[in-house]
């Protein structure tokens, strides 16, 4: 049995329907059983780290996100059975990096906990996920105009069913443990090509407009912390012109390219339509 953290986010739920066509047992841990929506073959129950019997009964594998990782809720697993643990951390934590970073700070915390852990493991440290663009969804849904910060910020966008992939084999395959797997997707491009990006696909002409990030980053980042969203704009700012982290991972390990932005704006049209 192999159980699925975040079972209903962009990468679980992708790597939830990977392991139930590979023919695995899993395990889908979700705050709302009752919403998730997950095929009926999955053993969905809910996420409760006081009922560890629930979680990892009869599991010998775990997928984590750093949210949901702690030392006692590691201990129950490994208690119960499980005996390797693959976590999506992020690809912040590398060297000469802010270590006093919010979002490194989070990681860094998991995959020590982890590591403490007695149990095998493998880091997944993927970059930008693809999945960011949905931040334009509302205004590409209400017009042609998108109103962002940074124009020329360069990354790598990596698809959420390419991590998923490499998840995938990590569980399925030997030889991963203690294994740090860098994901990014397969070119650099730019926050205003990647609106233009899913103008083509949508069949539309877009055009980014940038905006001043001290005006505008409340409104176009409204769910993150304030404490966290000037240094999430100075992480934007020092991505302007630079080329971006490029790695063959997702290929190493699954034996199929990862996937280019234009692939996932084309796989995510019905994000950007109106209902």
């Amino acid at each position: 049995m192999i159980v699925v953290t975040g079972a209903t986010g962009n990468v679980g739920r992708a790597l939830v329907d990977r392991l139930l066509a590979a023919g695995q047992p899993v395990r889908a841990l979700t705050r709302d059983p009752r919403r998730a929506a997950l095929p009926a073959s999955a053993d969905v129950v809910p996420f409760r780290a006081d009922d560890p019997d629930a979680l990892f009964g009869g599991a010998t594998k775990l997928f984590l996100y750093a949210q949901a990782c702690s030392a006692p809720l590691l201990e129950a697993a490994r208690a119960h059975g499980v005996r390797h643990v693959v976590l999506l951390s992020s690809g912040v934590i590398q060297e000469g990096a802010d270590e006093t970073h919010p979002i490194h700070v989070m990681h860094a915390t998991a995959e020590r906990q982890i590591h403490d852990s007695g149990l095998a493991w493998t880091f997944l440290r993927p970059n930008a996920f693809a999945t960011n663009a949905l931040q334009w969804a509302p205004q590409i849904r209400a017009g042609d105009t998108v109103r962002g910060v940074y124009a020329g910020g360069l990354s790598a966008p990596i698809h959420e069913d390419d991590i998923a992939a490499v998840a995938e084999r990590v569980l399925l395959d030997d030889g991963h443990e203690g294994a740090v797997h860098r994901l990014t997707g397969p070119e650099a491009i730019s926050n205003a090509d990647q609106v233009a990006a899913i103008g083509r696909a949508l069949g539309r002409q877009l055009t980014f407009v940038e905006t001043d990030p001290a005006e505008a980053a409340p409104e176009l980042f409204p769910y993150v912390p304030p404490q966290m969203l000037e240094r999430l704009m100075q992480s934007f700012a020092a991505t302007v012109g630079v080329p971006p982290e490029i790695t063959g991972t997702v290929e190493k390990v699954t034996g199929a390219p990862a996937r280019t932005f234009a692939r996932w704006a084309h796989d995510h049209t019905a994000d950007f339509r109106t209902p």
